[in-house]
């Protein structure tokens, strides 16, 4: 019966993920399918090191993979698949061909993403030491972020070494746990946005093998490792990744130097022709809030149905 609607959850959740800033996460949380998908992909990956490691292998993995919500994992994952497969190449089309716009609204969009994790923060223990403590776990990734980012300089790699797709892979995936946290903004950070999306539009199967093996590996080790430090150090982990996304900004700012410029390529340059730079960056962190504030709202329905 839910069949359908889990199939364009799915699509909307894939939508999100070919978009910088947009987090697929996000928008899992918002349609109600976030904790049931999170405990779906931990069974599976439960059964997959049950089958691997044993003991009792054959038994394990029955009893892990029963736990599996398949009536909302497939239509899940057929939703996402039908986004990436038929919306890859117009998304990287249109990002290709008018970057400082394209930067502008992923920057409104990023920027905007980062009232998500900020509200996840539970609250805080201690007085004065704990907020300079705050400070401290907040400011350490955004500098080591900002600085990292200035190396890609968000350009696109040219032939990416297949490692380096795999392991990029690996810690994309994690955008899925996290919401607020984009995996495609971090694949444009790192210089994997456009090569990802073209090997996807041409259905460049050896380079889509490399990436799936790689998100796979991330889903079932750095997805765990993420869930767990959620649930141990919550307020840290939320705190260092709002400020691996403030740094990574830096990567979304829209007026940058290109490729031969004397700036060179990837500095940071003063705004000109501002207007529809600025005006997709207020958009896209419209359209971020209004979602941010349409999940509060599901929730407090939710919550008051619960209650009744």
């Amino acid at each position: 019966m839910h069949t359908p609607w889990n199939a364009l959850r799915g699509f909307l959740i894939g939508m999100a993920e070919l978009v910088p800033g947009v987090s697929g996460g996000t928008i899992a949380l918002v349609t109600g399918v976030y904790e049931r998908a999170l405990d779906s992909a931990s069974a599976l990956g439960g059964a997959v090191k049950a089958l691997v490691k044993g003991p009792d292998r054959s038994a394990a993995f029955r009893r892990r993979i029963a736990e599996v919500d398949w009536w909302l994992v497939a239509p899940l994952l057929i939703g996402m698949a039908c986004a990436v497969l038929f919306a890859a190449g117009s998304v990287e089309a249109l990002v290709s061909a008018n970057p400082e716009n394209a930067r502008g609204l992923f920057f409104g969009l990023v920027a905007a993403s980062l009232i998500v994790p900020f509200r996840l923060l539970p609250k805080r223990d201690g007085g004065s030491s704990g907020r300079i403590l705050d400070v401290v776990v907040f400011a350490v990734p955004t500098v080591v972020s900002f600085v990292l980012v200035g190396f890609a300089s968000n350009g696109s790699v040219d032939q990416p070494n297949p490692l380096f797709v795999f392991i990029a892979a690996a810690v994309a995936v994690c955008a899925l746990v996290v919401p607020g946290v984009s995996g495609s903004f971090f694949l444009l950070a790192v210089g994997l946005y456009s090569p990802t999306l073209q090997a996807v539009d041409d259905r460049d199967l050896a380079y889509i093998a490399i990436f799936a093996v790689g998100a796979l590996l991330g889903l079932f080790t750095v997805v765990r490792i993420v869930r767990s430090l959620l649930s141990r150090h919550r307020r840290v982990t939320l705190l260092v990744m709002a400020g691996l996304m403030l740094g990574s900004l830096r990567a979304l700012w829209p007026w940058q130097g290109g490729a031969g410029s004397e700036d060179g390529h990837g500095a940071l340059l003063a705004p000109h022709d501002p207007l529809v730079p600025t005006a997709l960056a207020i958009g896209g962190a419209v359209a971020v809030i209004a979602l941010i504030l349409l999940e509060n709202l599901l929730i407090k329905r939710r919550a008051t149905e619960d209650g009744s």
